[in-house]
Order: structure tokens, then sequence, then C-alpha cells
């Protein structure tokens, strides 16, 4: 009689379980593994029989197929060593067929027999729970991510020899036991930024609406700075958001080995020359840079030097919030909530405009730079401010700026406000059909938003992601309703004096 265990592979963040059943035919010794196996299912015939000769066990002599279904999904990762083992020695008659059918397994095996980790360990322990297995046994070092998954009995094993001895009753496996918090690392503090008043403003108005925002000055004004100063002043994780970052960064096997839960808001720098599949996820259908940085920050230095494919694969995410990625391999859609910090030179040198510094770059070179930022992305971003350079007596002054605990606390208080109106949405994250009755302007207000889009001629997004801005300025000052004041500083910092940066 066939051996059936079961195992799961990784879709996106999400794990599909695979039945693994195992069938010994009296034909010459060999392996066939079937089900559209990858190169690395595959090559697990290897690693599974020396896994079972170092365990003490026999290998069958006999032709083993071993079958992975739904044979129509293409099966990855190293997570299935550990289940096709067990098949094989049920099928052999060394494990008890009963129980090893009411389990879930995932892990790699060395040859010697010892398990190790396996990406995604987290949706593979949802997966189980949510087919009403038993329990799922996992890899030692990915006890701390199964314990996070509740109503489920989730064991772990350092060897397969241990996992054989758990199914027929002669040994016992340890819970998974939850891992203590890792100290966050220091965290970068706001008064280290001298001077950029405005700067700092529209940081602050960022962080308590989720805002997107876009730097713009010469080298060395403050951009990158104020960017790695944007997690400091966030909100800090919920459970429930720091569950979804953890099936993020496991899925795409980011997770140190025995660390738990996800505290900390992401903050993903990608280089310029990053790809688009690096951006938003590839052919191997992993996530990318916008998901990493779900429920955080993606900071993206040097904008306009972003090819042009990878700027434009952002529409989407910044409108959505969430990346849709259809290659050959599948289609899945990955969750990308995140708040966008670009920065960007005035020009290639860097130094148009600037006080003391010569520009050395042509008009035309300048409005080919500035053309980089396409009218649709620029639609998609909140905030804008123009940075200059910080005089040296202001750089040098002895006092310190605000602390970010206490910027921090006004915008948990504006979160709090908006959380309560929005349903726990973001201002940002609002409907565009329920800006208007959420946000609540005043008429006049209302009267001075219209005529501000008549003249300047602005999109409907725009206008309504200035609507937004100004219920999250109402927000910070504690006002029920968005009045004309609000809306005209919305205006200054999404246009900071000056016409939108468009081709």
């Amino acid at each position: 009689m066939p051996g059936l265990v079961t195992g799961a592979v990784l879709v996106g963040v999400d794990a599909v379980l695979v039945s693994v059943e195992v069938d010994l035919l009296r034909r010459l010794p060999s392996v066939a593994i079937v089900g559209l196996p990858s190169p690395s299912v595959r090559e697990a015939a290897e690693r599974v029989r020396s896994a079972i000769l170092a365990s003490g066990f026999e290998f069958p002599r006999y032709r083993v197929v071993i079958s992975l279904a739904p044979a129509d999904l293409r099966k990855d990762g190293t997570g299935f060593d550990l289940p096709m083992a067990l098949a094989i020695l049920a099928a052999s008659g060394v494990v008890d067929k009963a129980r090893a059918a009411r389990w879930c397994f995932a892990g790699e095996l060395s040859l010697s027999g010892e398990l190790r980790p396996v990406r995604g360990a987290l949706s593979i322990a949802c997966a189980a729970r949510d087919g009403q297995f038993e329990g799922c046994v996992l890899p030692a070092a990915n006890g701390a991510e199964g314990a996070l998954v509740e109503r489920l009995d989730v064991r772990t094993s350092h060897t397969l020899r241990d996992v054989v001895d758990f199914l027929n009753g002669s040994g016992d496996l340890p819970l998974a036991a939850h891992a203590a918090p890792l100290p966050d690392p220091d965290a970068l503090d706001l008064r280290d930024v001298q001077g950029q008043l405005e700067a700092r403003a529209a940081l602050e108005v960022a962080a308590a609406g989720g805002h997107n925002l876009l730097f713009e000055g010469p080298p060395g004004c403050g951009k990158t700075m104020l960017a790695a100063r944007l997690p400091g002043i966030l909100p800090p994780l919920t459970h429930a958001e720091g569950l979804e970052c953890t099936r993020i960064h496991s899925a795409a096997g980011l997770r140190r080995a025995e660390s738990g839960l996800v505290t900390s808001r992401p903050f993903r720098a990608p280089h310029h020359s990053a790809s688009a599949a690096a951006m938003v996820g590839g052919a191997d259908l992993r996530p990318g840079e916008a998901s990493l940085a779900h429920h955080g920050v993606l900071f993206l230095d040097e904008f306009p030097e972003f090819r042009r494919d990878v700027r434009e694969a952002l529409r989407a995410p910044l409108e959505d919030r969430k990346v849709v990625v259809s290659r050959v391999g599948g289609r899945v859609s990955f969750p990308a909530s995140f708040a966008l910090v670009a920065a960007a030179n005035p020009c290639p040198c860097g130094y148009a405009g600037h006080p003391t510094r010569a520009c050395m770059c042509s008009p035309s070179a300048r409005m080919r730079y500035r053309g980089q930022l396409s009218g649709p992305i620029v639609d998609r971003i909140d905030l804008r401010v123009v940075l200059s350079p910080v005089e040296p007596a202001e750089l040098f002054a002895s006092k310190p700026g605000e602390c970010s605990a206490a910027v921090r606390e006004r915008v948990l208080h504006a979160r709090a406000r908006q959380h309560l109106r929005n349903g726990g949405r973001t201002n940002a994250a609002v409907a565009a059909d329920e800006v208007v009755p959420l946000a609540d302007p005043t008429e006049p207000a209302l009267r001075h938003l219209v005529a501000h889009a008549e003249v300047a001629g602005t999109s409907a997004r725009v206008s309504r992601r200035i609507l937004r801005v100004a219920r999250t300025v109402a927000d910070l000052d504690g006002a029920a309703r968005v009045e004309v004041q609000h809306v005209d500083r919305a205006l200054t910092l999404r246009f900071d004096g000056e016409e939108e940066v468009v081709p």
C-alpha cells in the first residue's frame, strides 16, 4: 500500500498543501519524482537516500515512485525532503502510516539526516492549521515561526530519526517555542537633524497619514538623513501587522534562523540599479522590495536614476497597495502597503538652484533629468518638499531639534483619530469615493480646493490626494473638519511654491 504524507509549497506568500505519495514497484532500483517538480525537488532524491541510510534505515531496493499532487502545480524548494523521506519509510512499513497522514511536514535534509530550516515556515504552519491537520513538524530552527500559529500543535525536530520515533510512538518531539523579541537596532532620532523645518513637518504629515513623499534638493542637504528617521516616528506594529510582515519576509527567505515575530517596521532602501523583478517580484514568484516594505517604508534614493520600467512598476502598488505578478510559473498577489519616500537631485550634477555652487548642466539636460519623473508617478506622490542646504551657523547650533519621541506622540494621536473615523485605515488608504465624506471639508475649504484645481488643472487623483493630506493636517491639529487653512497647508506641502515636476 502506498505511503502518504502531506507537505506544502509556497505560492507567493501563501502555502498550498501537497500530497506526497510513494509507491514501491518490483523493478530495477531507481527513484522517479512526478508532479511538476523543480530541479531542487528532483535533486532531493539523492539527499533523501543518504539521509535515510544515515538515520539507520534501509532504503527500498525497488523502483520508488514519488507523486506530488496536485500534479499541475509547480513544486519548488527544499521543504519536500522530509515529507518524501517519511512517505518512503511509510511505504516500506517503517513509519506508522495512519499517524503520518494526520500531520503536515516540512524540512530540508542533510546527507547525515539532520533537518535544516526552510523558508515560509509560518505560511506552511498556517496551511496545516487551515487544513485541519493534527499538527505540523518543522525543523528546530523554524520553531519560533511555527509557534506564532495559534490552534495548531507545532513540533520541532533536529533529525529525521527523531521524527520517525515520534510517529511510531517511541519518542516525543518538543513543542515549538516562542523566541524572545530581538532588540531593536538603535533608532535614528530626528534630534540629529538640524534645520530643515519644512522637511521635518512634511515627514510628520507623511507618518501621520501614511502619505508618499518626495524630497528634492542638492547633495548633502539631508534627504537620506530625514528619510531614514521616518520609521522612528511611525506607530509600532500591531500583532496582526507583525504576522503579515513575518510571512512576507519568511517567504522571501530573509528571516534569521530561530527568529520569531517581526516587531520593527521595515525600512527598505534598494539601490537605483535594482530591476523591476527585484522591485515587485520576479519569475520565481518571490516578494520584491515593494512587498518587503509592507507596513513600513520604501526609500528610493536618486529616484530619477532608477530605470523607467522600475519606476512605472510602482504605479499599481502605490494606488492599490498590492502587487500582482503574472509569470509563466503562475499568478500571485503580494501585499504592498508602504509609504514611499523618494529623493531626487534638481539636476544631473545636483547643484541647480544652489545658493553658492554653480550648476554645470545644460537646460536640456536639466529638462531630461526632471522629465524622468512621469506625470502618473508624480500624481501618486502626496507631498513634495524642496530642500536647501543648511546654513553653517544653523548646522553647528548647540540647540538640538525636536526628538522623534515627541513627534511620534502627535502621530499616534492623529492615527487614533483617523483609524476611528476611517475604520482602521490611514487617510492615504481611504478609497477615492470615500475621500470627501470622510474628510468632511467645510464649504469654504471645498470651494478653495475646487478653485485651485480649476486654475492649476490638477487631475482628479491629485485633487483627492490633496484633500487626504488636508485631512491629515486637520487630524494633527485636532480639528473635526477640514478648514481652509488645512487645504492651504496641503497645497504648500505638495507644490512647495512651484509647479509640479512633470515632463
